[in-house]
């Protein structure tokens, strides 16, 4: 039986990160509301309560009954869940004056204590909440403290329950993962056993159980999840998978000659569509965002069902849905953060059952199953791209001439970041690394592309406005255009990626050179939130 560490989620925004890390332990784990535990599930070892944006005082504060939970399971609470375990059980926790935010140092640990098993002296640790635990229940005792939180972590006397006050899942927390480990490992008996191979073999025979000899219809995108998706279907069962790909005329530029080549080179069947002229007509003059993504949508889906019906065998529909996919689409907190256009169920009028090959995975564990599929770096690592492609790039109305200013803007971008390799170490490397990019440690520093560090990025064409320019002896009166790249690690938040200089100036100088239409180079230095990645 798989074993399973359940996560209980309180609203943070790092509860996905907790369940990264427990991943990269190669031990599974599943994330579900506070609300929602599996009293009947033989397989949970453990339970971790995350952090929360709420106030264990406020009186709209998630709450949960842990009597059932408590005593048959060991239990981690960090920053609310250690708060509300705290406050729980008679002790007492107060706003904190002043925002306890940042780096601190555990000044004092209980060395003894399994849960620092390992720890160097002054660890650091990341803190991050308004309140703090000023009294500890009794039968309880402090395990750790720093200069400015007396209760930086606790126990249950006797008892397998421990809370502490810092994010041990970020990356700031340098000893967290140990932290994890020492909790997940030792205390509840992970046998490490989830892995990359491990899922590529226990999912294909799940497959071939589930899908028989039956025909299954997979829409690609180009992407990681669907390219993965489809390597991992077509170990299980052959020719029965038919791949459709669409080209709605607004990828990146040579990118659907590229990708069908790539998923030939893969021995995938794939069928690839050009409805670029139908989806150019029904876009024509239209300006508001979310008109475009709705035609969009409407047309990718007649489009895909046409092709679709032409297998009139075909029993099943297969998506790339992955896990953070379906964590946001639970709506744990009661606010919707972002709806997913393939998760919610099926179009009624095909017919399909619906296949989910990668719905448990998170992004870098679709990248380690495809790496050990043995698919091309190239496809593991390429960045999210939007549905609607370009489209969604160009402010104003599309045309043909638009696209192809801003596919050759966005081609010597993209091209400039895979070229430019810089040098990190320590902190930055550590990031790099446990992402899932691949490069080797020497002298430990690591080198890796620009293209690498980032989680997304693009070229914005500003359609609606012209400015000024001079190029030779000539006045110029064209359209500036923006560039974008963000660090992240779920796309839920992201900070602008800060680019070196002389990258910016060549980037600059070879698109005004070499793309015409185009005589202004702008970078965009948002973060979001409270911008959001794309600009429509």
């Amino acid at each position: 039986m798989q074993q399973k560490i359940i996560i209980l989620d309180f609203g943070s925004q790092t509860t996905q990160l907790i369940g990264r890390r427990l991943r990269e332990l190669d031990t599974f784990c599943e994330i579900l509301p506070y609300n929602k535990f599996p009293h009947d599930d033989p397989s949970v070892i453990g339970v971790i309560l995350s952090g929360s944006p709420y106030s264990v005082y406020d009186p709209e504060a998630f709450k949960v009954d842990l009597t059932n939970i408590r005593g048959k399971y060991p239990i981690l609470g960090i920053c609310y869940g250690a708060q509300y375990m705290a406050q729980t059980y008679g002790g007492k926790v107060e706003p904190a004056g002043s925002r306890e935010y940042g780096r601190a140092n555990l000044e004092q640990f209980d060395h003894e204590n399994p849960l620092f098993k390992g720890f160097d002296e002054n660890s650091q640790v990341w803190m991050s909440h308004g309140d703090t635990i000023t009294a500890i229940p009794e039968n309880f005792h402090c395990i750790a403290s720093t200069s400015k939180v007396k209760f930086a972590a606790y126990q249950a006397d006797n008892e397998k329950l421990w809370g502490v006050q810092f994010h041990p899942e970020v990356f700031h927390s340098l000893q967290g993962t140990q932290l994890l480990k020492n909790f997940v490992v030792d205390i509840c008996g992970s046998r490490q056993d989830w892995s990359p191979d491990s899922f590529v073999d226990t999912t294909v025979a799940e497959l071939k159980a589930q899908l028989g000899n039956d025909r299954v219809i997979l829409g690609l995108s180009g992407g990681v999840d669907s390219s993965v998706a489809a390597v991992l279907l077509n170990r299980a069962i052959g020719k029965n998978l038919t791949c459709i790909f669409v080209d709605h005329g607004m990828l990146r530029k040579n990118e659907f000659r590229d990708v069908m080549h790539d998923y030939e080179c893969l021995g995938l069947n794939v069928i690839g569509v050009d409805a670029s002229a139908k989806f150019f007509a029904d876009l024509e003059g239209v300006t508001d965002p979310e008109q475009k993504r709705k035609i969009i949508g409407r047309d990718f889906v007649e489009v895909f069902n046409a092709e679709a019906k032409k297998f009139t065998d075909a029993k099943w529909l297969a998506q790339g849905t992955i896990y953070p996919d379906r964590i946001e689409s639970l709506n744990i907190t009661g606010k919707v953060i972002k709806s997913h256009h393939n998760v919610g169920g099926l179009p009624k009028e095909m017919n399909l059952q619906l296949c989910e090959p990668l719905k448990w995975l998170f992004k870098d564990e679709v990248r380690r199953v495809g790496r050990s599929m043995g698919m091309p770096e190239h496809l593991i690592t390429r960045h999210p791209f939007p549905g609607p492609g370009l489209a969604v790039r160009i402010l104003g109305d599309i045309t043909p001439e638009k696209v192809r200013i801003l596919q050759d803007a966005d081609d010597i971008y993209i091209r400039g970041l895979r070229d430019y390799k810089v040098k990190l170490s320590g902190e930055e490397a550590r990031r790099v690394l446990a992402a899932g990019v691949p490069a080797d440690m020497k002298d430990g520093e690591i080198e890796v592309s620009l293209y690498d560090q980032i989680w997304q990025a693009g070229t914005v064409l500003l359609s609606t406005v012209r400015s000024v320019g001079v190029m030779g002896d000539e006045r110029t009166y064209e359209h500036p255009v923006a560039l974008r790249a963000v660090t992240s690690t779920d796309a839920m938040t992201a900070d602008w990626a800060h680019l070196p200089y002389d990258f910016m100036a060549k980037v600059s100088n070879d698109i005004i050179n070499h793309v015409k239409g185009v005589n202004r180079v702008c970078y965009d230095i948002s973060s979001k939130p409270p911008s959001t990645i794309e600009w429509e």
